[in-house]
């Protein structure tokens, strides 16, 4: 007689946020799987109705303390496409460059600090530092470094307070941005180490077929601007995103599923920035994937902690190229009225596309919001991945199979919000003849 098994875990480590996840098994056939989310919503989309257009960076940075700028960058993105006005220039720079530095920052989190240790084998970065010190220290000075960035150019590293519709309150000298430099070249080469680091990890086989989704700029790798591309032929602005995309609620999630229409999950993130856009890299990060065997696509999830130690070097190569290209424009920022319009935008968020719509009315007062992080936009990607995975690992114990789920799961770096407890396991086997 066929035996069941069931995996539940109460609390996913190492994410940001209160998540869950729940395995049933008849021998190797998966029966029930589900990625719970089960954090309070937050109610932000609500929250911004009747609030000013110009309040909307403030109040949306609010959302996530790793990755505030990207929030930031989507909301203003929004609010100019409503009104007409594109920014550009060297303001459009420092907004690559307050970007770069959330890159930095939220990848050294992610790679030394979340996923690291799963690869080791070690419950936490506290329990990997007693044999990895050097690492672990390069870690938190990679993402100081990030931080500074944030600091210099948004006020300070959580929830930036200089970003703004339109540009910037205050814009740094060519001087202040040049203090970074240093610091800068240091990360970049550590960048280059963390690469080849990563990439002697012990890397399952496994392979998937995804549809992966980012922006893409024709003269750079896309961050802060650009047109949503697939590699299944998407190719849209940013506001036909209603055309082509839905959001679901299902039982087990309070957070939306997101789903391409008629053809179902789709991938956001490192990985699709990657295998779309890879030829835009600068050449030190070229080169890092070249080292590491990454190739021009990469499809195995695993194998994400690489691209994201790319991404690394990458933003701190760009960081240099954008500070020493710098000439302070003569204001910080360009008015913006957006009143009675409509307004999309999306950036790339660390762990992939973050979309925003506003609705202005004719007084400047937001009429409505509608926000769609990467996580949400993941997470029937994550219930894929875990349900093909299973079949081929089910002779596993409960523990090794239940940290190699985890591990899957934080293959994406799911931004929950910060989680620091450990796991409680339940598990219920019917014994064959039962």
């Amino acid at each position: 007689m066929s035996a069941e098994r069931e995996i539940a875990v109460d609390y996913l480590a190492r994410v940001e946020g209160e998540g869950a996840m729940y395995l049933k098994l008849r021998d190797d056939e998966v029966i029930d799987l589900k990625f719970k989310i089960f954090e309070p919503p937050r109610f932000f989309e609500a929250f911004l109705r009747g609030r000013r257009f110009s309040e909307a960076p403030d109040i949306t940075a609010r959302i996530c303390g790793i990755c505030p700028v990207a929030y930031q960058m989507s909301s203003c993105n929004a609010m100019e496409h409503a009104a007409g006005v594109q920014v550009a220039g060297q303001l459009a720079a420092l907004r690559r460059l307050i970007y770069c530095g959330e890159w930095i920052e939220s990848h050294a989190l992610h790679v030394y600090f979340l996923h690291a240790p799963d690869f080791l084998g070690y419950n936490s970065a506290i329990d990997m530092a007693k044999d990895f010190p050097e690492q672990v220290q390069m870690g938190l000075r990679l993402k100081k470094v990030g931080n500074q960035i944030m600091i210099l150019l948004g006020g300070r590293e959580i929830h930036p307070i200089n970003v703004r519709v339109g540009g910037f309150y205050r814009v740094p000298t060519k001087r202040e941005l040049e203090t970074l430099v240093p610091d800068l070249e240091w990360a970049l080469d550590a960048a280059i180490a963390t690469s080849k680091w990563v990439a002697g990890f012990p890397f399952p086989e496994f392979e998937r077929d995804y549809e992966f989704v980012a922006l893409q700029h024709p003269e750079e790798y896309a961050i802060h601007q650009g047109r949503i591309i697939s590699n299944r032929g998407l190719d849209i602005a940013v506001d036909e995103w209603p055309q082509h995309f839905e959001e679901t609620q299902v039982e087990w999630s309070n957070a939306l599923h997101a789903r391409l229409k008629q053809r179902g999950s789709y991938h956001v993130g490192p990985m699709a920035r990657y295998s779309l856009n890879s030829d835009k890299l600068t050449p030190a990060a070229k080169k890092a994937a070249e080292d590491t065997g990454l190739g021009p696509i990469c499809t195995n999830p695993f194998r994400s902690i690489v691209v994201r130690a790319v991404e690394i070097a990458f933003a701190c190569e760009e960081a240099l190229r954008l500070i020493d290209a710098y000439e302070r424009p003569a204001e910080p920022f360009v008015p913006v009225e957006p009143h009675g319009r409509v307004g999309y935008g999306a950036s790339e968020a660390p762990r992939g596309i973050l979309y925003h719509r506003y609705e202005i009315d004719e007084e400047g007062l937001i009429a409505d919001a509608h926000i769609v992080p990467p996580t949400s936009q993941n997470q029937l990607s994550i219930e894929d991945d875990l349900k093909a995975y299973v079949p081929g690992h089910a002779h596993l114990s409960d523990e090794q199979l239940q940290w190699q789920l985890e591990q899957a799961i934080r293959n994406y770096d799911p931004c929950i919000s910060c989680a620091t407890h450990f796991l409680d396991l339940t598990v219920e086997r019917d014994a064959p003849g039962s």
